[in-house]
């Protein structure tokens, strides 16, 4: 950047004979931005971090920043839905990091919520920026350590971005501060606001790309669900789905977030990883509901640019909108944040060799500055990896889900959840709907939060006449595609087991990750079946029983023995039956049986079953679908009547097919929509989403300004909050709310 007072006249003088000299930038400096000699002593390194940078690229960074950040308080924080978060006075069980972290009351988290959303907007317009970034981020973190459940790496890392430009300079370019502060305006920052900017991106990308060379990644069997979205509709046309799993989706991400970091450092690379970050993101906004992750990364893409470059695009925009959009003037103002060389000789003639640089002189906050940098950015790089310390968060995945940047490498399904409770005084035993008390899942994964649920479950449970209550989990999970298993030991009374966060958790059950390679053969059995056959693979350890219940409208049902030996207990029956490896039993639907392994071994097994129900009545559904051809070609009876006429169906199977095909139609008139209605449609959602937000926000306030109103009014007034958009069916939402599985087969 041309120094303060180089005017055009001096530059053109200069221009003939600046062209003739080479350029003296060692590669070093080319390629990094700095010399060698920056790094060769401590004072050198404190004046490179401190060294003045245009603040340019900051400020557009800040401002998208705090608008992404409002939106988000709208919309994964939860503002729209608050009041279904934190309910006032009924007993639920909560998750905080710190269990003596509570919500306030209702209308007191609104006002914590305004304070946040305040500070974005603040943060967004550079506005009291330093009050500002302070007002989000202090509501931010006490709102993301109140609920553990609700953590993700993206949303730790908006506190982090959060906490890092509240220490930054970042309101010196296109803000109200400057406008209200003129000494700042279009001043220089220190360096070290980009390093650790840049550094913090770098870190998320390469990280998530050091996780992903997990096995299970790299096999292919962590997101595997994925090939199938229509997203990766164009590569099917030359490859196969298997494929596209392993090359495009686990191959594809591994490689871009090893590579992303680097791409967008060096100039020459640049371009290339702005494309492909942009498309990964634009990709991930569609599968993943994430919030403003996606874009809030493609914001942080230009920080890596050279710092003046929202002075040369907006440079190319017409005159008269220059009051409004940010300043292209080269000229900027020194700041006191900022260390700058002194130069020996103040001589400008040409004759003479340029001036030398003296040493600068480094203040206290500079030194300060370089040490937080320092230190910061080793404790990024430490974190991931911390989980040595913080042994009692471990399960079958390293620590909390949300500081390990360990991104979609594990999926779960949960396929059994019992809750089972014990009168610690009569003895009685009983059982409790999982997730009761509690409005999130998450508990089920991790050994902390399920410690915290079976304390808050002892301490409800005597409200319901249930004395000293004793809580015995079983819970069998699944993780990337491998067999279910106990993820917790099921004898184990959880409100009295022993539970430290530096400690391991000792009823922790293993994985069984000896037997992962059975997933190969899982993928040539399933692939051997019909549609109407399903499959349950089970592993279990030894001295251990499943008790399970077939339904009805499962006919078929076998067990076949892949691995071990087990007796399998048919409760009705009152009989017992040894089965071995490549053995099967046929167990009766309508009734209990438990599965005990008896081998010294762990077992496998699998269930083989068919919902004959749903057989059946897809059987009936495609006779009704010929009737209703035949009907169309004029060679049968009409099924459906014509549009705007009831048809009397008293036949329940003909109900539940014409309401199928109504519902088969409304959704594909929603997926063939053109992008216009598709929008439309997206941004009424949204607008009646927000609209709830602020209104029942407006409510809360009013009843913390001049108290609570009659209970008639507050009904009305909350009533109008939930007012939803007009549907052209008054059914619509209710028909397509299960459009993929069609719950009522």
């Amino acid at each position: 950047l041309p120094p303060a007072g180089y005017d055009e006249q001096t530059a053109k003088k200069d221009a003939a004979p600046a062209k003739e000299k080479p350029d003296t930038k060692s590669k070093m400096e080319r390629l990094f931005g700095f010399k060698k000699e920056d790094l060769t002593s401590w004072s050198s390194l404190v004046a490179l971090l401190n060294r003045p940078t245009d603040p340019a690229s900051l400020g557009i960074f800040r401002c998208l920043f705090g608008l992404l950040m409002a939106i988000d308080v709208t919309q994964e924080r939860g503002l729209s839905h608050l009041d279904f978060k934190y309910l006032d006075g009924a007993p639920v069980c909560r998750f905080p990091l710190f269990n003596f972290l509570q919500p306030l009351p209702l209308d007191w988290m609104y006002l914590v919520y305004v304070v946040m959303f305040l500070g974005a907007l603040g943060i967004m317009l550079g506005c009291f920026y330093r009050f500002s970034c302070l007002m989000f981020i202090s509501t931010y973190w006490y709102i993301f350590f109140l609920d553990k459940t609700a953590w993700n790496n993206h949303s730790y890392l908006y506190g982090l971005i959060g906490f890092q430009l509240t220490l930054m300079d970042g309101n010196r370019y296109w803000s109200i501060d400057g406008l209200r502060r003129p000494s700042i305006r279009n001043a220089h920052v220190p360096l070290w606001n980009y390093t650790l900017l840049r550094t913090q991106i770098f870190i998320v990308y390469f990280i998530a790309g050091i996780k992903k060379l997990d096995a299970d990644w790299v096999e292919g069997y962590s997101m595997s669900y994925l090939a199938h979205h229509w997203l990766f509709d164009p590569f099917k046309v030359i490859l196969p789905v298997e494929l596209i799993n392993l090359l495009v989706v686990h191959g594809g991400g591994l490689i871009l977030d090893l590579s992303a970091g680097y791409l967008l450092f060096f100039d020459a690379t640049r371009p290339y990883g702005f494309l492909s970050v942009t498309y990964f993101h634009c990709m991930n906004s569609q599968l993943f509901s994430i919030g403003m992750f996606s874009y809030t990364m493609l914001a942080t893409s230009p920080l890596f640019c050279y710092t003046d470059w929202p002075r040369r695009f907006f440079a190319h925009f017409p005159a008269f909108l220059r009051a409004v959009l940010p300043l292209t003037s080269p000229d900027q103002q020194p700041s006191a944040s900022c260390v700058y060389p002194e130069i020996s000789s103040t001589s400008t003639e040409r004759q003479e060799p340029p001036p030398a640089p003296k040493a600068p002189k480094l203040r206290f906050k500079h030194r300060l500055a370089a040490i937080f940098t320092v230190l910061y950015i080793i404790e990024q790089f430490f974190m991931p990896y911390s989980h040595f310390i913080t042994k009692g968060y471990n399960n079958w995945t390293n620590g909390l889900y949300g500081y390990s940047w360990d991104m979609m490498v594990h999926s779960r399904s949960h396929q059994h959840v019992k809750i089972t409770y014990k009168d610690g005084q009569t003895g009685d035993i009983g059982y409790l709907n999982p997730g009761v008390f509690t409005q999130s899942r998450r508990w089920k994964d991790h050994g902390d939060m399920l410690k915290q649920y079976a304390t808050c479950l002892s301490q409800l449970l005597p409200r319901y006449n249930i004395s000293e209550p004793e809580i015995y989990f079983d819970i069998w999970v699944s993780i990337n595609e491998r067999f279910q298993q106990r993820i917790f030991d099921p004898r184990v009374d959880i409100v009295t087991a022993d539970w430290s966060p530096f400690k391991p958790n000792p009823w922790l059950m293993p994985l069984l990750v000896d037997l992962s390679p059975w997933r190969t053969k899982f993928q040539e059995i399933e692939g051997s079946l019909d549609n109407q056959t399903e499959i349950v693979f089970i592993a279990d350890f030894p001295g251990l029983h499943l008790e399970n219940f077939v339904s009805e409208d499962l006919g078929n049902t076998s067990i076949h023995v892949l691995q071990g030996k087990l007796n399998v207990e048919v409760v009705e029956e009152k009989k017992n039956y040894t089965v071995q490896p490549g053995e099967q039993i046929k167990v009766p639907a309508g009734a209990y049986h438990k599965v005990y392994t008896v081998s010294e071994d762990p077992s496998c097994y699998m269930y083989v079953y068919v919902n004959t129900t749903e057989a059946a009545l897809q059987d009936n559904f495609t006779k009704l679908l010929e009737i209703q051809e035949r009907a169309r070609n004029g060679t049968g009876e009409p099924l459906i009547a014509a549009e705007g006429e009831e048809v009397n169906a008293t036949d329940p199977i003909v109900q539940l097919f014409l309401k199928r095909q109504r519902r088969m139609k409304e959704v594909k008139k929603r997926r063939e929509a053109g992008v216009l209605e598709r929008f439309e449609r997206f941004a009424v959602k949204k607008y009646y989403t927000i609209r709830r937000g602020f209104l029942m926000t407006a409510i809360a306030l009013r009843n913390l300004a001049v108290g609570l109103p009659p209970l008639e009014q507050l009904t009305r007034e909350v009533a109008f909050a939930n007012m939803k958009a007009p549907q052209a069916d008054g059914s619509q939402e209710e028909r397509l709310k299960d459009e993929v599985g069609h719950g009522e087969l």
